[in-house]
């Protein structure tokens, strides 16, 4: 059965438990800002969880600051519950690598 995607009362619960992360355009994301020699560590932590998990983020990465975007290509690239338990471990890699939060901005 493919994974269903979060109704938007679900999204907002789990929201309320990822500082940080927020929906937009249909994904959820969240920017992180390091210092650059921290990011290849940063994202190679990442990177080896992707693949293990089999779940992979778009990620953009711009000096010292990397931008994730979690989508479920299986729920027609809609969030479901496995975006938002990879967006609490990308989380928790920030902060052991040092990474803080930035607040989007609109």
């Amino acid at each position: 059965m493919a994974p269903q995607p979060l109704t938007d009362a679900e999204l907002t619960e789990a929201l309320a438990d990822l500082p940080g992360w927020q929906v937009a355009d249909g994904e959820l994301t969240a920017t992180y800002k390091c210092a650059r020699a921290d990011v290849p560590a940063f994202y190679a932590t990442v990177a080896a969880a992707e693949d293990q998990a089999n779940h992979h983020a778009r990620i953009t990465i711009l000096y010292g600051t990397l931008t994730f975007a979690l989508t479920t290509h299986d729920a027609g690239n809609r969030i479901t519950a496995t975006d938002v338990e990879f967006a609490a471990r990308v989380a928790s890699f920030a902060a052991a690598h040092d990474a803080q939060s930035v607040t989007a901005q609109g």
